[in-house]
């Protein structure tokens, strides 16, 4: 079966379609799937030799399904098992659609005189559900589909006929709702005659009466208590990855790992280039700006022995080294990107990919990458049109925007501004350097964000920059050299360096972060700094830049947001 009748026939609801792709997405990890359909409820089955991992396989399939948008699915129960065993691990059910019932017209009698009514308690009735099914069961009349949607607003107990949907609770709610909404079930039958066990899922029916009277104390309650779980289910449903899920990502500033253009200055121990800083060089998502290239070709474009005009070549092979060093991801638009002409540069776009690291930085271009079962996008930019250059402002807003309908939350990584120590702030304008425009960097970083970029890692100056915190989001303006092998000078704040991490929700909502200070020696190697000179550089220039900025770093390098 081609793929695009593939993705047809699962836009169409087929359930083998769709375990199609749901298998293409998660057996890299291991896990595969298969799916029915019942009416509108999609179940999904997942097997894989260890217990499938819920935060990354809920993220799939539900960005699956609402990136399908099958109009006929307007729920899906997930379920996890270790092969070959019949008990299920975790499951989870999420709705995509709300259900809106089609109105009946009432039917036209002829007027009768009215009869005296004796008075009717309402009557509640609760009806269980079989316990020895896992699935959820939901009973609809004939329903319309309104646009796709995952937050329900509308509250689901109401005058009348209502349905109370509440997730399996034995045992596999993802989120700290669980604990919560037992206590509330538990609180229920307190109130009720009917003896209730511990269920699943229930269904409350009130019959409406001719003649309102107040309901009894407990049974007023006991309505009031249900409306209370109603709401926590959705909750539940808004947030099908825990709400505590944290992205750790540690980014750092210029790599140049040693060149052999125009003569070798490379390393007789190249390993131990990274050796003291590589054990800080761990998250969920590592990045650098690679500011050399890494290609075999013979000829660079620049006529270097001019002024400050440099090229940079690094042996192919060192990708290895880059990989052992623990990053996944690496920018390639900057200065040097082209200092060996456009083949140099899709040498090192290949070679990079071929160590399995995502390259960030071709024109026009959206990288993905998957961590935790959350899509993150990047895009790298320069001053330079050969990238996507900074200062085009509406092409930039239009990537991002692209990024944020297929990603979870968009990163953003540019090389701009003046260099050296003498460009140690940020200024709201246009920056210059030997004549060159590098762009107003904090009118870039406020669109972007206005466009919907979550977090945005500068380099270029060579020196750390402030750091600053715009609707919720971290920009670092400059992160500094951190490697530049007999190729860069380390002379005063040019040899101030650090690894920055910044630990974000699945949306890229700045939590909290920290600096690990670090400095470079004569060689441009980098160590890691007992004086924390770039703590207390940074934390200067954030009182200068950005004042008002609601970030507070400690003395340890924490960096927390202010309380009003």
């Amino acid at each position: 079966m081609s793929d695009h009748k593939t993705i047809a026939l699962a836009k169409a609801g087929d359930a083998t379609a769709i375990a199609i792709l749901i298998n293409q997405a998660l057996q890299p990890k291991g896990v595969t799937a298969k799916a029915t359909r019942q009416d509108h409820h999609l179940s999904v089955v997942l097997e894989s030799s260890q217990v499938p991992d819920a935060q990354a396989c809920v993220r799939v399939v539900h960005n699956g399904l609402m990136r399908l948008d099958a109009a006929c699915i307007g729920s899906v129960t997930i379920s996890a098992f270790r092969r070959g065993q019949k008990k299920v691990a975790w499951t989870q059910t999420l709705v995509l659609r709300e259900f809106v019932s089609n109105p009946q017209p009432s039917p036209v009698r002829p007027p009768t005189p009215p009869k005296p009514q004796p008075q009717k308690t309402p009557q509640l009735k609760v009806s269980l559900p079989k316990l020895s099914s896992p699935k959820l069961h939901i009973s609809v009349p004939k329903v319309v589909f309104p646009k796709p949607q995952i937050s329900v607003s509308k509250p689901w107990l109401i005058a009348g006929s209502v349905s109370l949907m509440v997730l399996p609770l034995s045992g596999f709610l993802v989120n700290q709702n669980h604990q919560q909404i037992t206590a509330i079930l538990t609180g229920i039958s307190q109130h009720i005659s009917t003896d209730l066990p511990k269920i699943p899922s229930l269904s409350l029916a009130v019959e409406p009466v001719s003649t309102p009277s107040p309901l009894p104390v407990h049974k007023t309650a006991t309505i009031k208590t249900l409306n209370q779980v109603s709401q926590l289910t959705l909750t539940t449903l808004q947030n099908p990855i825990n709400p505590d899920l944290q992205l750790t990502i540690r980014a750092v500033g210029d790599i140049i790992p040693g060149t052999n253009y125009p003569y070798n200055k490379l390393s007789s121990n190249k390993k131990a280039l990274f050796a003291d800083v590589k054990p800080e060089l761990k998250g969920d998502i590592v990045f650098g700006n690679f500011e050399s290239t890494l290609t075999k070709y013979p000829n660079s474009a620049k006529s270097i022995g001019r002024g400050l005009v440099f090229a940079f070549r690094t042996p192919p092979e060192y990708t290895t080294l880059l990989k052992d060093a623990g990053f996944n991801i690496l920018n390639v638009a900057n200065n040097h990107s082209f200092d060996f002409f456009e083949a140099g540069f899709k040498d090192t776009v290949q070679n990079i990919q071929k160590a399995n690291i995502k390259a960030v930085g071709e024109k026009g271009k959206i990288v993905y990458h998957e961590v935790k079962g959350v899509k993150v996008a990047f895009i790298g930019f320069s001053n330079y049109d050969a990238h996507n250059n900074l200062s085009n402002i509406e092409a930039g807003k239009k990537l991002v925007k692209q990024a944020q309908k297929n990603a979870d939350f968009v990163v953003i990584s540019f090389h701009g501004g003046a260099e050296g120590t003498g460009a140690l702030n940020v200024k709201n304008k246009t920056e210059y350097f030997y004549g060159e425009n590098r762009g107003n960097l904090v009118s870039f970083t406020h669109n972007m964000i206005d466009a919907g970029a979550d977090l945005i890692l500068g380099h270029g100056p060579h020196v750390p920059r402030a750091l600053e915190l715009y609707k919720d989001k971290l920009i670092a303006y400059s992160l500094g050299n951190f490697m530049g092998y007999r190729t860069l000078s380390t002379d005063a704040e040019l040899g101030y360096s650090l690894i920055l991490e910044a630990k974000v929700n699945p949306q890229g909502d700045f939590i909290s972060g920290k600096i690990i200070p670090v400095q470079l020696d004569s060689q441009g190697v980098p160590n890691l700094d007992n004086h924390s000179k770039s703590i207390k550089l940074i934390r200067n220039l954030i009182q200068q830049d950005f004042p008002k900025t609601p970030l507070k770093i400690d003395d340890e390098g924490k960096i927390s947001i202010k309380k009003p």
